[in-house]
């Protein structure tokens, strides 16, 4: 029932502090990056969780790809990577009232998955992003999972790695979904864990893909395993 009334609580909380969010984004430009680490801080502090990091993030990568299970992710890594990263979403955020300025404000890239055009679009954009000194960030699964078993990995990612030569570092994130599942409606307090693995040249291997897809789910299935036995 706790579990139930924070996640209501988080979910307007939400509404109040996106709105707030973007409206700095549009107003300060120049400062986009320090004003989303600012706010996601604020979040995992509202949220109640800690980040334990493991391994370093590469700064020389270009392209990170994050395994997905909640909004919490996102918030995470906003707050502690040292790069402003771009988040590719689905066009369908963007298009929400409102809110889909989220991804409009602070240029993200917004994809029409539907359309198999959206690549050429991706690759574009992706390329004068990282121009600009960002870093990409996807998340390769394309939806969001149960936190435990990865999904089937989409080509966007391979693609794009590979058409523009980026290095690419993978990231584990472990334990998102508990603290905020924003399909049960719940949130918990507690500590999540984000794990860099090492970076990778696609150029030096074809099967760099399928090896990244294993190597991730054997990190979260140890992290699982650690986060079982505490509970």
């Amino acid at each position: 029932m706790i579990a139930k009334i924070k996640g209501i609580f988080i979910v307007l909380e939400f509404v109040v502090t996106i709105l707030i969010l973007i409206m700095f984004l549009y107003m300060f430009k120049s400062k986009r990056h320090k004003i989303r680490k600012i706010w996601a801080n604020m979040e995992s502090y509202i949220m109640g969780f800690n980040i334990i990091e493991k391994g370093k993030p590469d700064t020389e990568a270009k392209l990170i790809l994050v395994n997905h299970q909640s909004v919490v992710d996102i918030i995470a890594l906003e707050a502690i990577y040292p790069k402003d990263q771009c988040w590719v979403a689905k066009k369908e955020l963007q298009q929400i009232p409102l809110f889909g300025h989220i991804i409009t404000a602070p240029e993200m890239i917004a994809i029409d998955r539907k359309d198999k055009r959206s690549i050429i679009k991706i690759i574009k954009l992706t390329k004068q992003r990282v121009s600009e000194g960002r870093v990409v960030a996807m998340f390769p699964e394309g939806t969001r999972g149960d936190g435990q078993n990865l999904l089937e990995f989409q080509n966007g990612a391979k693609i794009l790695a590979e058409k523009l030569n980026l290095k690419v570092q993978p990231i584990v994130i472990t334990n998102t979904k508990h603290i905020f599942d924003s399909q049960k409606l719940t949130a918990h307090s507690g500590n999540i864990t984000i794990e860099y693995l090492s970076s990778i040249d696609p150029k030096k291997d074809e099967n760099w893909f399928t090896k990244m897809k294993e190597d991730m789910q054997g990190k979260l299935n140890d992290e699982l395993a650690n986060y079982t036995s505490h509970r």
